[in-house]
Order: structure tokens, then sequence, then C-alpha cells
């Protein structure tokens, strides 16, 4: 007798192949030129494509990224006053929150997060 984990596995790995067959079996669609080319609405770019990119903006959305990943790692923060050693994972987070604010200043100090030079 299968159990219901058991069950899901086989099904799932079932309709998984079952797809793949299916989609891999399906013709290809024919490719124009139109489809082909790096725009597809017809018309040729005004501007080159190849635009600068700003540092800025990538070291905005970096930060960014890193104070949502804290945030995220932050919030299991309650649950662990029910572990066996509750104080070592409020050290642990005292610990990155001390990091984080650490480079968070630096970055400061040094301007980069100012956008206007």
């Amino acid at each position: 007798m299968f159990n219901h984990l058991m069950f899901m596995i086989l099904f799932s790995t079932t309709l998984s192949l079952i797809l793949s067959m299916i989609s891999h079996r399906l013709p290809a669609r024919l490719q124009d030129q139109e489809k082909l080319s790096p725009y597809e609405c017809g018309f040729d770019p005004m501007n080159p494509t190849r635009l600068p990119f700003s540092l800025r903006f990538f070291l905005m959305a970096i930060l960014f990224i890193l104070f949502d990943l804290e945030i995220a790692l932050l919030l299991a923060l309650p649950s662990s006053a029910s572990l066996l050693h509750p104080m070592q994972s409020l050290t642990v987070a005292f610990l990155l929150l001390i990091m984080l604010t650490m480079g968070l200043i630096y970055e400061w100090w040094e301007g980069g997060l100012d956008w206007a030079e």
C-alpha cells in the first residue's frame, strides 16, 4: 500500500514526465525574421541599446536586498524564545544587527547613499 507522500511523489513525477514528453513532441513553430530580431515591434531603436548603468542604483538595490533579507532572518527571532538556549539566538541576531548598522554607517560616511554629486 502506498501512503500519501509516496502517492504525491509518484503522481508529480509521472505528470512531469508526461508534460515534458508532450512539449518535446509538439512541432516547433516557425520563426520569421521579425520574431528573431531583438525588437518585435517592427521599428529600429532610436537610441543605442547599451546605455550606461548607474552604479548607485545597483548599490541601492543591493542594500535593499540586504536589509530585506535581514528582516526575513529576524522574523524567526520571536520563536527562538522557546528554544533550549534563547540567549544564543538573541546574541546572534544582535551581532547581525550591529554588523549591518556598521556597514550602513560606513556607506553613509563614504557618500555611497548620495544620489546627487
